[in-house]
């Protein structure tokens, strides 16, 4: 079987020749570019693909959403970069908000070290820009996707996250949205219900798109958001979004790619058909060993091998010994997918990459 075999198997519910072996190659792949190793358009290039093939990694997780935000008249967006911080201010009748995010050359990775909401005074005025937002589909990548991944993997595009973990992952940051939890909890359920109005519009046009796969990137970790938070907040909208692409007959995802003990339970049970980025220990706090009983037996549970582990600061030695431990775990499970929790890394070993293939062949076949 080949890799869009393999998955394809596995999500219509049967059962492959192995554990398949798919992982994004994003990050990394950025990183050559900026080094000068690639051309600057190598992902959206016929080589890219091929770069897959050569290291028999299958294709799915591109970050890519399928839409385009437009804002209406009352809102000028400005954006500028200052060395490695770059800015953008959105401004409207009722005040500005700025958000600034840092370059950090080091990683290849940028980061927000500002956010645009502060405090329950930019509340009102987030509401504004939401209400104010609207969405066009953007398809020609996943058109471009379809036509080019054949035996390689599958099509995957993103809705937008949750309300509140957008606002965790890019707005307003942990600390200050347990604040406002804590302080404005109207002003913030008014927020976040205007908010999810308007993903629910962007979640239509993901949908809707060419791709056979729809992710929730929520990038969920359970000391950052916990039970109460996730009950609260996000089950429920994660539960309808997710009935919304089963009805349109695709695949559902959430990108989780954090801790998992708190919560794995939990999302387990909304009805993905894949719980994705899924980072063991050591580098996570739950083993491979230990997802599936917390997660139970509906969904397919996707990751066990650490970033970092393809790095020089793994010897080859340990990277063997957790793929072969993870793949006899997948083995017996026989409803996961090796992938990479949460991206190869910019200073990985192609070497290392390429052995996967090899220790899935070896160790990853069932029985």
């Amino acid at each position: 079987m080949n890799d869009r075999q393999r998955i394809l198997a596995l999500l219509e519910g049967g059962v492959p020749d192995r554990v398949p072996w798919l992982g994004d190659l994003t990050y990394w792949a950025g990183a050559m570019a900026r080094r000068g190793e690639v051309a600057p358009d190598f992902q959206q290039s016929d080589a890219y693909f091929q770069f897959h093939r050569e290291l028999r990694v299958g294709f799915y997780l591109q970050g890519y959403f399928p839409f385009q935000t437009h804002y209406d008249p009352t809102i000028e967006v400005r954006t500028w970069a200052e060395g490695d911080d770059h800015y953008r201010s959105l401004r409207t009748p009722l005040g500005t908000l700025r958000e600034k995010w840092t370059w950090l050359p080091e990683s290849f990775a940028g980061a927000p070290t500002e956010h645009l909401v502060k405090s329950a005074d930019d509340l009102p005025i987030l509401r504004h820009i939401y209400e104010r937002t609207s969405y066009t589909a953007d398809y020609a990548l996943a058109e471009c996707r379809r036509a080019k991944v054949a035996d390689l993997g599958i099509v995957l595009v993103y809705t937008p996250r949750t309300p509140f973990m957008q606002l965790v992952a890019m707005e307003a940051g942990i600390e200050t949205l347990a604040l406002l939890a804590a302080t404005a909890p109207d002003d913030l359920v008014a927020t976040l219900g205007i908010m999810e109005a308007k993903h629910d519009e962007a979640v239509t046009l993901a949908v809707a798109s060419p791709a056979e796969c729809v992710m929730i990137p929520e990038n969920l970790s359970s000391e950052m958001v916990g039970r109460r938070l996730f009950e609260t907040h996000m089950r429920r909208c994660q539960e309808k979004w997710v009935g919304r692409i089963r009805a349109a007959g695709k695949h559902s995802f959430i990108h989780i790619d954090g801790t998992l003990r708190g919560l794995l339970r939990e999302e387990g049970a909304v009805g993905f058909n894949v719980l994705e980025a899924l980072t063991p220990a050591p580098v996570g706090d739950l083993p491979v060993g230990e997802w599936r009983a917390l997660a139970g037996p509906g969904p397919i549970l996707w990751g066990g091998l650490p970033g970092v582990y393809f790095t020089p600061l793994v010897s080859d030695e340990e990277f063997d010994r957790h793929t072969i431990e993870v793949l006899e775990v997948m083995r017996r499970d026989r409803r996961c997918v090796l992938g990479v929790a949460d991206q190869v890394p910019p200073d990985a070993l192609r070497e290392r990459v390429r052995r996967v293939a090899d220790l899935a062949d070896r160790y990853g076949r069932y029985s």
